[in-house]
Order: structure tokens, then C-alpha cells, then sequence
């Protein structure tokens, strides 16, 4: 009875610290990142057979929207540089989502149950929404370059190229290209040893 007991407590604890595991330490290398996340890799895996966005891109929008921090919301405006005020979106979560944005999500899919701050739902919403720019814009899924552009402009803002004149938005989808092709590089070489010990998925 002790032992079941002490069985008990342990499981208990492995889970929790699981729930409240913050982001990873580093954030430059998909392998290290994976390993440390393994439940993530198979993730990223279903997002890609589901929706056909890779995994490197994935991760790659992540770590520039919440590096990874799954409880991310934006800075609150400060009142005469002190007092704080509003924050100037609803963003939250890993994939700093919209409220608005989140809400066509679950209804077009029907995961009703989904929440921002949950991996797994996160990386699906990114991949819906590639896939949603593809269909409104006309955007390769191979194309972490412009799918970073239509997912903070929008579609309508995209088509309408309303981040022409914006260098810093520009320099964002820059880094989210190179990161992306670097994660999915490193990947390639460790996705063998990510895999082993996980249970597949169906």
C-alpha cells in the first residue's frame, strides 16, 4: 500500500513539472530543443501530415512569436511611463494568437476544446492557418518567408501588400526564413533519434 502510494506521488510530480515546464534554455537548435520536448516532436509531426507545413517552420513562427513561452502575452502600454494600461492585442500563447483568429480556428475545425497555451493545438492552429494562406493568397506551404507575412498582416493586409513599406515586419519574416530552413536542416540529421521510444500516433 506504502509503495503504491509513493508510485503515486511520483507520477504526480513527473506530471506536474511537465505542465509547468517553462520554455526551452536555448532556443537555436531544433535537435536539443526536441529532446528536451519529446512529446513536441510528435507534434510537429502530426501538424505536418495534417496540414503540410514542415516541422522547422513550425518552430520557427513560434520562437519569433512567444519564444516559446506558452503563456506569452503582449507588454501592457504604460500610462505617463509608469502606470500600466492596456496591452494593444488579445495575443496570447505560444502562437500569439488573436482571440478573434483563435475562435475561427476552432469553429473551421471543430476543436472547440483547443487552447492557445497547449503546444500540440498551437502548432495545428499554425498549420491551419498556413494552409487557410495558401488557399487566400496563394502562398507555398515551402514559403516560411510569406506565410510569416500574411500571418501578421492577415490575408486581406497580405493581398493588399501592406507590409511593403514595413522594414521591421520585413526583417521579421527574414528571420523567420532562416530559421526555419535551420531547424529543418537540423531535423533532418537527429529525426531518427527524436523518433525512437515514442509511441506512434495514428
Amino acid at each position: 500500500m506504502v509503495f503504491r502510494s509513493v508510485i503515486i506521488g511520483v507520477l504526480s510530480l513527473v506530471l506536474l513539472s511537465g505542465c509547468a515546464s517553462g520554455p526551452p534554455d536555448q532556443v537555436h537548435d531544433a535537435c536539443l530543443i526536441l529532446q528536451d520536448n519529446r512529446s513536441w516532436w510528435r507534434d510537429l509531426q502530426r501538424t505536418e501530415r495534417r496540414w503540410g507545413v514542415s516541422p522547422g517552420t513550425q518552430l520557427a513562427f513560434l520562437k519569433k512569436e512567444s519564444s516559446f513561452n506558452r503563456n506569452a502575452r503582449p507588454a501592457r502600454r504604460r500610462l505617463l511611463g509608469v502606470i500600466p494600461g492596456a496591452r494593444p492585442s488579445s495575443a496570447f500563447g505560444y502562437a500569439q494568437a488573436l482571440d478573434g483568429t483563435w475562435d475561427w480556428y476552432r469553429e473551421d475545425t471543430g476543436r472547440r476544446g483547443a487552447d492557445r497555451n497547449d503546444f500540440g493545438d498551437a502548432v495545428d492552429f499554425i498549420g491551419w492557418y498556413a494552409n487557410k494562406s495558401q488557399r487566400l493568397s496563394g502562398i507555398s506551404l515551402n514559403d516560411p518567408y510569406s506565410l510569416y507575412l500574411a500571418y501578421h498582416e492577415g490575408h486581406g493586409g497580405y493581398n493588399r501588400r501592406t507590409y511593403r513599406n514595413k522594414d521591421w515586419l520585413l526583417r521579421a519574416a527574414r528571420t523567420v526564413r532562416t530559421d526555419a530552413e535551420r531547424y529543418d536542416a537540423q531535423i533532418s540529421r537527429c529525426e531518427r533519434r527524436l523518433g525512437r521510444g515514442l509511441i506512434p500516433f495514428f
